[in-house]
């Protein structure tokens, strides 16, 4: 009996002994267990490919910066050069684009402007606006503010209204507006009331120079109006695409005519109004950057102007940087670019991204505009003569709602350089077009394409600390650095 007891006492004792041990060691697996935990990603990264059917998603992938030596070609990125001030990215809100919105049912325009301005979870924070003060081609009837019958004046604008708008574009400006408040916006003439024109008709012309004041009131009244509706407009363009009078509508203003025009009567009306709205030049192809430096050599017209705005139909998108070489203290503003319809999410998404969110802004300009916010799925409306093939960035058909190619060209740019933001430097090695900021609250943005035939493994450089990641032929990143002190 004795020796069952010393058993049972003897085996009672190796289990508290294999119990003790037990817990003596839970501590040190927990230990163990949480200096295991996955290290957080020093880097967001947000991809477009295409070719794999991949469209703005952000990505798992883990980028952890160390101190280690280059492993492969790198973009270095560098914060202590810095050059212009960012004022956002976005699109045209044409008439067009304004009723299409305004007709959806109230549900469904709220989700989509949401994804489109707001810049929480999977929104795309579009910041700045581009609006036509009249009809532009894309609106689905021509007219100004001041419409009269033939052989009619109005130099007093005593019939100016904003009436019209009042129907789509000023209830959905209104509505973005709740939405992102310090929205930046635009506006842009494609035409004269038809009496102010030497043709007397919609579709180009030229405007007469004893209807110059009038035509300044014309720009005077249409700021104080929209203000009067809660919409400030930050900045007008003297004329869209001067060059281009076969558009409906359109106006023909040479160089020489803007000049006068804003030294004579614009300018001086503004200042005599405390008018604080940007005045801004040009607003047309990069082939000829002649036309805003023969009007900033003129120091009369140069004193009321910002600086001048560009297109890329026509010419080179380096070219943006003669003009800011001849007139440094003047700023530069990316305008516009349409994409043709049906559109080719491949090439167009590269495209832009390489020439306009990438080029443009490394030829200094302030910001970066895609024609066109919507369209429906025939590319209406238009004007008689106006775009028959500008695909919208959304296609609207009824309450549906497609994305396109300049969709996802700005929501790489627009969802993270906020308004506000630094260009800063970084190099550009073997097609890997890139272009860096530092957003006010002190992130670093990169935007990278690879325009190469093959797939590139890189290293992203910054302050002596390196990782490395890869891009697809044709694809597009946007990394958002999280350096820590």
């Amino acid at each position: 009996m004795n020796k069952l007891l010393q058993n049972k006492n003897f085996k009672l004792y190796k289990l508290s002994l294999v119990i003790l041990v037990f817990f003596s060691a839970y501590p040190l697996i927990s230990c163990s267990s949480q200096t295991g935990k996955e290290k957080e990603s020093d880097v967001d990264f947000w991809l477009s490919d295409p070719a794999n059917n991949i469209f703005f998603e952000q990505q798992n992938k883990e980028l952890i910066f160390g101190n280690n030596q280059l492993e492969n070609v790198a973009i270095e990125i560098d914060p202590t050069q810095t050059f212009q001030s960012i004022d956002g990215f976005g699109f045209c809100l044409t008439g067009g684009s304004a009723r299409l919105l305004n007709e959806m049912d109230t549900d469904k325009r709220n989700s989509i402007l949401n994804e489109m301005f707001a810049t929480n979870n999977n929104n795309i924070g579009t910041s700045y606006l581009r609006i036509s003060i009249g009809a532009s081609d894309l609106s689905d009837s021509v007219f100004s503010y001041n419409d009269l019958l033939h052989g009619q004046s109005d130099v007093n604008m005593e019939k100016f209204s904003i009436d019209v708008e009042k129907v789509h574009l000023i209830p959905v400006l209104k509505e973005i507006l709740e939405i992102f408040p310090e929205m930046l916006i635009m506006g842009s003439p494609w035409s004269p009331p038809t009496w102010m024109k030497t043709n007397n008709n919609s579709k180009g012309g030229s405007l007469k120079p004893e209807y110059y004041d009038a035509y300044a009131l014309y720009f005077v009244k249409y700021i104080k109006e929209m203000a009067a509706e809660g919409i400030r407009i930050d900045a007008i363009t003297v004329q869209n695409e001067p060059l281009h009078p076969g558009n409906n509508p359109s106006l023909l203003m040479l160089a020489e005519d803007q000049a006068e025009f804003i030294k004579r009567s614009l300018g001086p009306l503004f200042k005599k109004e405390n008018i604080d709205t940007k005045i801004i030049i040009y607003d047309h192809n990069a082939d000829r950057p002649d036309y805003p430096i023969s009007i900033l050599d003129d120091p009369e017209a140069a004193q009321y102007i910002d600086g001048s705005a560009f297109h890329l139909y026509g010419g080179k998108i380096e070219t943006l940087s003669e003009v800011h070489e001849a007139h440094p203290t003047k700023n530069l503003y990316f305008t516009e670019q349409w994409v043709g319809s049906p559109g080719n999410l491949k090439e167009d998404i590269l495209w832009h991204t390489r020439q306009l969110t990438i080029g443009a802004i490394r030829n200094w300009c302030r910001n970066m505009l895609e024609w066109n916010l919507a369209a429906d799925p025939k590319q209406d409306p238009h004007t008689p003569g106006g775009c028959t093939r500008c695909l919208g960035a959304i296609t609207i058909d009824g309450n549906q709602i497609t994305r396109n190619p300049a969709y996802y060209t700005i929501a790489h740019a627009a969802k993270f350089v906020r308004p506000g933001a630094i260009r800063i430097n970084s190099n550009i090695p073997n097609n890997l077009d890139n272009v860096a900021f530092q957003n006010l609250d002190g992130s670093i943005v990169l935007i990278v394409t690879n325009s190469s035939k093959q797939t590139q493994t890189f290293d992203l450089s910054i302050e002596k600390k390196h990782t490395s990641t890869t891009l697809n032929s044709g694809a597009i990143g946007t990394f958002i650095l999280k350096l820590k002190n």
